[in-house]
């Protein structure tokens, strides 16, 4: 059976990515992309890499016929997305890749991003994305919630650990590298290659970085109670890459046991040997995750590292993951890409 996709905003990173993983997929077929500003260019137009596949014109998203797609990922921007999904006909599965849908309290999601939801029924209604943790509530989804790239890669180091109760709660520091490519396609002056080479940031420092509102949700859940953990992410000059660094206090033998038993049977996330640690060009262009556990010198104390690729396993790739399990098919369709290496 062959499933027809749409992908609205193709014209940006992820929505690239969404054609670079389908066009290797055995049962979807893109049948509509739509790409505002550069409706009526072809992809290949767009982005030269994507030349060789037979794609959809890029149009507007009014002269998409629904009736004839399956699933549509949404890849426009936040705000932007629930409104166009809000109006799209009930037939259709969404995974949305914005962050519309991902903080289920409509007062919290007013806190993070700066204004009332617009479509508070189907905030409701939206399974939050992390597959690994998720999959059951996934599988029956019809709006899907793709997770920030930042957020996913947090959870993959410490929800387990919280869940588990073998780590302190109260002393979780999280310090994130991400690739400027994790900022989108839009023009910003301190993404120019002048302002960012040979520069290396932190932003959104002291607790105002919108994927806090996401670990805030996911972990006070797991825990059944508050927790606060402190993040501070960075900006690194590479085009693709999260890597993540977790300080927590516990033992570190048991960080490692709980990490690995929790991840024994996912195709996607590995978990070294103890002492080793991940490099982000381990995962490039992957849907992979790798986590490693070393303990510090001081006793008690442990560090977890964890890599993927923001616009794979982080967002695309995530997303396609998602998508598999909507559709009935296997969950590892079209994603077991081997990491590109140099």
């Amino acid at each position: 059976m062959t499933h027809k996709i749409a992908i609205l905003g193709a014209s940006g990173y992820t929505g690239a990515e969404l054609v670079r993983l389908i066009a290797t997929h055995p049962t979807m077929d893109i049948v509509a992309m739509s790409a505002d500003r550069k409706a009526g260019m072809e992809m290949g137009a767009v982005f030269p890499h994507l030349r060789h596949l037979d794609l959809p014109t890029l149009c507007k998203i009014e002269e998409i016929d629904f009736a004839d797609v399956d699933l549509c990922f949404c890849a426009l921007p936040h705000a932007t997305s629930q409104r166009v999904i809000k109006a799209l006909p009930d037939t259709v599965k969404v995974v949305d890749l914005s962050a519309d849908f991902r903080i289920r309290d409509p007062e919290e999601y007013a806190k993070w991003y700066g204004g009332q939801h617009d479509a508070i029924e189907l905030q409701q209604e939206a399974v939050y994305g992390l597959t690994e943790f998720y999959r059951d509530d996934i599988k029956t989804a019809r709006l899907v919630a793709g997770t920030g790239c930042n957020a996913a890669t947090g959870q993959f180091v410490l929800r387990p650990l919280i869940a588990a109760g073998v780590i302190d709660l109260d002393h979780i520091i999280l310090d994130l590298k991400c690739a400027v490519s994790g900022a989108g396609r839009s023009l910003k002056e301190n993404l120019l290659h002048a302002e960012l080479s040979e520069g290396y940031s932190a932003y959104a420092v002291g607790g105002t970085h919108r994927h806090l509102g996401e670990f805030d949700q996911e972990f006070s859940k797991v825990a059944g109670r508050e927790v606060k953990i402190q993040f501070t992410p960075h900006l690194m000059p590479a085009n693709r890459g999260i890597l993540a660094t977790a300080y927590v206090h516990g033992n570190a033998d048991e960080v490692l046991a709980t990490l690995e038993a929790a991840y024994a049977d996912e195709p996607f996330v590995e978990v070294l040997p103890k002492g080793e640690t991940p490099n982000v060009k381990h995962v490039r262009a992957s849907n992979f995750c790798h986590i490693g556990v070393v303990a510090d010198r001081i006793e008690g104390r442990v560090i977890v590292v964890a890599v993927l690729d923001n616009l794979t396993k982080g967002s695309s790739g995530q997303a396609l993951q998602n998508a598999n399990l909507m559709l009935g098919e296997e969950e590892t369709e079209g994603l077991m890409l081997a990491p590109v290496f140099p």
